[in-house]
Formats: C-alpha cells, sequence, structure tokens
C-alpha cells in the first residue's frame, strides 16, 4: 500500500489503474449475511438456487462493492477524501470461486463550492476472471488544491 500526496492538479483525464485480484469465498458470503442480516436464499440455499435462473448461490450484490472498493485502497491520498458512490450498478452476478479486480479510471474533474477543493469522479468497474464487468460505479473525490490563493 502507498500514500502518496496527489493534489486536484496532479489528476489527469483517462489515467487508469488496476487492483490486484481476490477470489470471493463461501466464508466471505456467509460472513457478510451474518453482518447485514441478509440471508436471502440466493447467498445462501445451495438447493433452492438449483431452481433459479443463475443455478447456484450467487454473492450479494453489497459485498462485491465492499470488496472492489476494497481492492482500489492500495494507494491512499492523503490531500483526498471521499464524498460518496453514484451510479451504483450490479450487472452480472458474481459466484463463490469468482476473482474479481478493479479498474479506476478518471472520468471528471471540476471545481467544487468551497475554492481550496476540486472534486474528482473515479469510474471504478469490477471485474471476474472472464473479463465480464460485473458492478461499475463513480467514486466522487474531494481533493485539495496545490494552491488557494
Amino acid at each position: 500500500m502507498s500514500e502518496k500526496a496527489i493534489f486536484f492538479e496532479d489528476y489527469q483525464l483517462d489515467d487508469s489503474r488496476e487492483t490486484f485480484g481476490r477470489t470471493i469465498t463461501e466464508s466471505d458470503i456467509v460472513m457478510h449475511a451474518g453482518q447485514t442480516g441478509d440471508f436471502f436464499p440466493h447467498h445462501m440455499d445451495k438447493e433452492w438456487c438449483k431452481d433459479q435462473p443463475f443455478k447456484k448461490r450467487i454473492a450479494h450484490g453489497t459485498l462485491i462493492f465492499s470488496i472492489g472498493i476494497g481492492l482500489t485502497a492500495n494507494e491512499i491520498n492523503p490531500e483526498a477524501f471521499s464524498k460518496g458512490y453514484d451510479q451504483l450498478r450490479f450487472i452480472k452476478p458474481v459466484y463463490i470461486g469468482d476473482t474479481i479486480r478493479s479498474v479506476i479510471t478518471i472520468a471528471d474533474k471540476s471545481d467544487y463550492k468551497r475554492p481550496e477543493l476540486g472534486q474528482v469522479t473515479e469510474h471504478v468497474e469490477v471485474y471476474n476472471q472472464k473479463d465480464d464487468i460485473v458492478l461499475a460505479c463513480d467514486h466522487l473525490l474531494l481533493v485539495n488544491r496545490k494552491n488557494t490563493n
């Protein structure tokens, strides 16, 4: 994990980076169900799923969001903080044994109401091992400017 000061002016549109992968386990799903209270059969009941369109248990969308975003934390910028996420979409199911990775692309930069800050939008796409996009969202960052005079 690296910590590097990146100011608003340093962000370049279309710059991107990719994370390492992480395999989703049955333990991940069970723990997430316990933490969230989401014990729907889509995630927990192997036999019930056999008669459903996906045919096997699927990971919680919120689990994939959490892990996919967590993977992006290999770079910490002390000059920025998260404002939140927009346009979150669960695109394809993720199954036990799938390996996901995240690709982060600088999609937009704009002024912010406080002149010492700018807003940066990182478009995050989470892929499975088949290179299918399984989740997408926009991460909004507020970033310090180098010069606020």
